[in-house]
């Protein structure tokens, strides 16, 4: 579920001014190693952010003009244009990331009224009104600044931001056939989330807004995480 218009399009602005610190102060050589999403390297990030703002404007477009205009082609063509992408020097792949972004924000700020309302389809065949892609373009300029891998961490990630993830991301994970029933709760007396109907025997796992968004979106194992009985977190399948 995504938060509403005006704080997706603040998230959206302020985690692309995180992710655009991070990569300015990211060699073009450390690029070329690894990033902490296995078997990316920060060339095969780069890609990947600079193809997803080009895909969220043909949503921008779609809502618009009304005419139907995918994210991508096909998951193989979203797949390809990340692996090209990952062999274009750095220079090249940090101004198209630019521009691409430029352009995304540039779009929808055309949009009005009845356009935001307008139906779209995502990558993964959801129908949401167009209202819904800032937040999916903050979702990955966010979480792409730690996955970088350069120093941001989940804690450095604004805690309102963490919450809206959280209850984004649990919804979905509730919906996941056979996910395991768990409930999370933010210590220090802060919210709870109920992840796919847990029963008395769910186990419970409590910890800080960036640890349990950290966990849910599968970038830590949850080893962080205080379970009530001392048990391991559960292992979680994957997010998207």
């Amino acid at each position: 579920m995504a938060p509403p218009l005006e704080r997706s399009r603040a998230w959206m602005a302020q985690g692309t001014t995180v992710l655009d610190q991070a990569l300015a102060g990211t060699e073009d050589d450390t690029l070329l190693g690894p990033t902490r999403l296995a078997g990316w390297t920060g060339r095969h990030l780069l890609a990947h952010l600079a193809a997803n703002a080009d895909a969220l404007r043909n949503l921008a477009a779609w809502a618009r003009t009304g005419v139907e205009t995918p994210m991508y082609s096909s998951p193989e063509q979203r797949n390809a244009d990340i692996e090209a992408g990952a062999v274009r020097p750095v220079g090249e792949l940090r101004e198209w990331y630019a521009v691409s972004a430029a352009a995304l924000a540039a779009d929808l700020d055309g949009l009005d009224e009845r356009q935001w309302q307008h139906p779209v389809r995502t990558a993964q065949g959801r129908t949401v009104a167009a209202t819904e892609v800032p937040w999916m373009r903050a979702r990955e300029v966010m979480v792409h600044a730690v996955d970088l891998g350069t120093g941001v961490q989940f804690t450095d990630l604004p805690e309102g931001f963490l919450h809206d993830l959280l209850d984004d991301v649990v919804p979905k994970r509730s919906s996941t056939p056979d996910h395991p029933p768990l409930t999370l709760r933010e210590e220090a007396g802060g919210r709870t989330w109920q992840v796919a109907s847990p029963g008395p025997d769910a186990p419970e796992v409590t910890g800080t807004a960036a640890q349990l968004a950290a966990y849910v979106s599968g970038r830590a194992d949850g080893s962080a995480l205080v379970t009530a009985d001392g048990a391991p977190s559960p292992t979680l399948p994957p997010w998207l």
